[in-house]
C-alpha cells in the first residue's frame, strides 16, 4: 500500500501488531507516503522496496485489518496479479502467466524466509497459517532466480509472522457461515532484558460451501529470541493440523445445477506438519555480518481419493549460511549478500511404493553498487546442484539416480532522481528442477527431466506522493524446457493413466500492470490495480495457442472509509477475466466466463477492543474456482465459495 492507511486502520493494524504500534501511532495523514519505511526480508537482508531493482509490494498489518479478511488466501486474492486456483482442498497462487497445476511449483512461497514448497508437486498449505500470526506479507512479482534460486520463476511471497518487542497478547472469536467457528490467541513478553517469548495458537472449523468439505484446522507456534547490539538468536517450533474432506469435481451440467454438491462422501486429506527452525546473526564490525538458519520440517500426509487409502510422509533439512556487508561510500550504499542454500529432501508414497531422496546445494552472491546518490546497479549470480536417488515399483523398480545443475544470472538498474520518483530495470534468469512425482512418470526412454529455464526481463517506475502512490512495471518471461504434465504425451511403462510429465515447447509471457492508492482524506481512501498477461506457447504443436488458466485481465479495486469515531467500512471488487479451463493447451474448447467478486468488511474499534463484520462474495456469485480439461465431456469443475458472512470479536491485552 503506498499511502497512509485510514485512522481507523492505523488502530486496529496496532491493535493487531506488536512492531506497528509505535510507527502506526506516530502516522499522520499529511507526512509523507511511508512505502519506503518497510523492511522488507524478501531480499534476503533488510532492505526497503524502493531500494530493491524489483516489483515488491508490502502487505502490513494495517492493510490485512483494514481489510476484514480471515485467511492468508483472501488477503492475497487480487494482489499484484496473484490468480488463484482452489480445488476445495488447498489453493494454489499464479504469478506471471502459469497454470494452476504448474504455479505450485513456479512460486515460491516463505514463511519467515524458510521454503513451504514441498518437494512434491503438492502445493504449500497455508490454511493453517491464521492472520493472527501474521506481521506483513510481502510479494516480489517476478524471478528471483539468483536470491533464492529453485521454483523463484513467476514471484516469491513471504509471509511474516510476528516477532513482538511488546508484552501483551489478544484473543480472537470468529463464527459465520457453513457453520464456520475459529479460536485465535497470543501472548507475548520477556524474560529478561535480552530475552523474549512468543506463544500462539488457533482453531478452525467449518462445513464450507460444498458438501462433504467439512474441516478440521489447528496450529500452535512458540518462539524464544535473545537480541542483543551485536547478536541476535531466536528458536522455534510449529505444529500445523488440516483435516479436510474432498468434495470432488463436478460435470458441468452438475456444476450450473448444483454447484455445492459433491460426487462422493468419502474422500478426505488429512496434512499434519511439525517444524523447528533456529537462527543466529552476529555483527562482525561496522560493515560485516554472518548469520545462519537451520530450518527442519516433516509432514504426514494421509487420505482416501479416487478410492484408495494413501499414507505419504516427506520431510525437509535446510542450511543456510550467509554473510551481510555494507559499506557507506562517496556514492552511497554498498550492500553485499552471499551465501549458501543446503537442503536434503525425502518422500515416501506408501500407495505407489515410490519414494526419493533429493539432496541440493548451490552458492549465491548479490551485490548492489552506486554509482551515485541517485544511480545503483545490482548483480548477481547462483549455481545449484541437484542428485535424486529415486524408486518407484513401476517405473524405477531398481532405482535411478539422477543428478542435474542450473545457473543463474541477473543484472538491474535503480534510479531515483527525487523522493517522488523510481525507475528501475531487470534481468534475472530463473530454473527450477523437476519435483518426484514428475521424474517418476516420464515417457519411454526419458530418464529424468532437464530443469527448466527461463529469463526474466522487466521494467518499471513508481511515484509516490505525499496522497498518492502510482506503480506500473511491464515484463517478458521466457522459459525454456517448462516441466508440465502433457496428457497427450506417450504414458510410461506400466503407467496407470495415460498421459506424462515432459520438457514442453518453448514459451513466453508478456505482461503489464499498474497500481494506484489515494489518500483522499484522513478517513477515505481508494485504489484501483489493473494486471494485463499473454501468455502462449512459441513453438511446436500448440504454437500460438494461450496458456490454459491463464486470464490475459485481472483487476481490483477497494474504497476504505472512517465513517464514525470508531467505526470503517471496506469495499473491494476483483475481476478475473475469461481463460481456457486448465489443461486445454489446444484451446480446442469454450472459455471460463469472466467474473467478479465483490467483498465488504465492516470494523469497529474501541480502546482495546476490536469487531469485524466480513462478507465475501457478496453477490453470491457462481465461479468456477479450478478446473480440469477433459476432452470437453470429462471437464472438472470445482465451485468457488459462495456468499460468506463471518463475524470477528478481538481483545488485545
Amino acid at each position: 500500500m503506498g499511502t497512509n492507511p485510514t485512522k481507523i486502520a492505523l488502530l486496529i493494524g496496532s491493535l493487531c501488531s506488536f512492531s506497528v504500534i509505535a510507527p502506526a501511532m506516530a502516522a499522520d495523514a499529511t507526512s509523507t507516503a511511508k512505502v519506503d519505511e518497510h523492511l522488507v526480508v524478501i531480499g534476503r537482508s533488510d532492505n526497503t522496496p524502493l531500494n530493491i531493482a524489483a516489483n515488491v509490494n508490502v502487505i502490513d498489518a494495517a492493510a490485512i485489518e483494514m481489510s476484514g479478511a480471515t485467511s492468508v488466501t483472501e488477503v492475497l486474492r487480487g494482489q499484484s496479479g496473484i490468480q488463484i486456483s482452489d480445488n476445495n482442498i488447498g489453493t494454489s497462487f499464479a504469478m506471471r502467466g502459469f497454470s494452476a497445476s504448474t504455479a505450485a511449483n513456479n512460486t515460491l512461497i516463505l514463511l519467515d524466509g524458510r521454503r513451504l514448497n514441498n518437494i512434491d508437486i503438492a502445493a504449500p498449505s497455508l490454511n493453517a497459517i491464521p492472520l493472527n500470526q501474521v506481521e506483513r506479507i510481502e510479494i516480489l512479482s517476478g524471478s528471483a532466480g539468483v536470491l533464492y534460486g529453485d521454483q523463484a520463476v513467476g514471484g516469491v511471497i513471504n509471509i511474516v509472522t510476528k516477532s513482538p518487542e511488546n508484552t501483551g497478547g489478544s484473543v480472537q472469536l470468529s463464527g459465520g457461515s457453513f457453520d464456520t467457528y475459529e479460536g485465535r490467541g497470543d501472548v507475548s513478553g520477556a524474560i529478561n532484558k535480552d530475552w523474549r517469548y512468543f506463544f500462539t495458537g488457533s482453531y478452525n472449523q467449518g462445513d464450507n460451501y460444498r458438501k462433504h468439505n467439512a474441516n478440521e484446522t489447528g496450529s500452535i507456534l512458540g518462539r524464544i529470541q535473545y537480541k542483543t547490539a551485536t547478536d541476535s538468536f531466536f528458536v522455534e517450533t510449529s505444529y500445523y493440523d488440516d483435516d479436510r474432506e474432498n468434495p470432488g469435481s463436478l460435470t458441468k451440467d452438475q456444476f450450473k445445477d448444483n454447484p455445492r454438491d459433491s460426487g462422493n462422501d468419502k474422500q478426505y486429506s488429512h496434512e499434519m506438519t511439525t517444524a523447528a527452525r533456529t537462527g543466529y546473526q552476529h555483527q562482525l564490525n561496522q560493515n560485516w555480518a554472518l548469520a545462519a538458519d537451520l530450518d527442519y520440517s516433516d509432514t504426514l500426509v494421509s487420505s482416501f481419493n479416487w478410492g484408495a487409502n494413501s499414507h505419504n510422509t516427506r520431510s525437509l533439512l535446510m542450511f543456510s549460511p550467509k554473510a551481510l556487508a555494507n559499506y557507506s561510500t562517496r556514492q552511497g550504499e554498498l550492500n553485499l549478500v552471499t551465501g549458501l542454500d543446503i537442503s536434503r529432501g525425502k518422500a515416501d508414497f506408501d500407495t505407489m511404493a515410490r519414494s526419493n531422496v533429493q539432496q541440493t546445494q548451490s552458492a549465491y552472491l548479490q551485490a548492489t553498487v552506486p554509482l551515485s546518490h541517485t544511480l545503483s546497479y545490482v548483480v548477481g549470480g547462483r549455481y545449484a546442484r541437484v542428485t535424486d536417488e529415486l524408486v518407484d515399483r513401476k517405473v524405477y523398480p531398481s532405482g535411478i539416480d539422477l543428478d542435474e545443475d542450473a545457473t543463474a544470472f541477473e543484472f538491474g538498474l535503480n534510479y531515483r532522481p527525487n523522493t517522488d520518483h523510481r525507475f528501475y530495470l531487470r534481468g534475472d534468469e530463473n530454473f527450477r528442477f523437476a519435483k518426484v512425482d514428475e521424474q517418476a512418470y516420464t515417457p519411454k526412454d526419458v530418464f529424468g527431466l532437464k530443469p527448466q529455464t527461463g529469463r526474466s526481463y522487466e521494467a518499471g517506475w513508481d511515484w509516490t506522493l505525499a496522497s498518492q502512490t502510482l506503480r506500473v512495471s511491464l515484463y517478458r518471461l521466457d522459459l525454456k524446457d517448462e516441466i508440465v504434465f502433457d496428457p497427450s504425451a506417450e504414458t510410461p511403462p506400466n503407467g496407470d493413466f495415460q498421459g506424462a510429465n515432459v520438457n514442453a515447447d518453448a514459451s513466453r509471457r508478456y505482461g503489464a500492470s499498474a497500481d494506484w492508492d489515494w489518500q483522499v482524506t484522513k478517513a477515505l481512501q481508494l485504489g484501483l490495480e489493473y494486471n494485463y498477461i499473454d501468455a502462449e506457447f512459441t513453438d511446436g504443436i500448440n504454437d500460438g495457442k494461450e496458456l490454459s488458466w491463464v486470464a490475459k485481465h485481472t483487476g481490483r479495486g477497494y474504497v476504505s472509509m472512517d465513517f464514525a469515531e470508531h467505526f470503517q467500512v471496506f469495499v473491494e471488487a476483483i475481476y478475473t477475466g475469461d481463460r481456457f479451463i486448465e489443461g486445454d493447451n489446444g484451446n480446442e474448447g469454450d472459455k471460463l466466463a469472466s467474473y467478479v467478486l465483490g467483498n465488504l468488511a465492516l470494523n469497529y474499534n474501541r480502546d482495546a477492543w476490536l469487531a469485524s463484520l466480513r462478507i465475501d462474495n457478496l453477490f453470491d456469485k457462481d465461479y468456477v474456482s479450478a478446473g480440469y480439461y477433459g476432452g470437453g465431456i470429462y471437464n472438472g469443475y470445482y465451485s468457488g465459495r459462495g456468499r460468506d458472512i463471518r463475524l470477528t470479536l478481538g481483545y488485545r491485552f
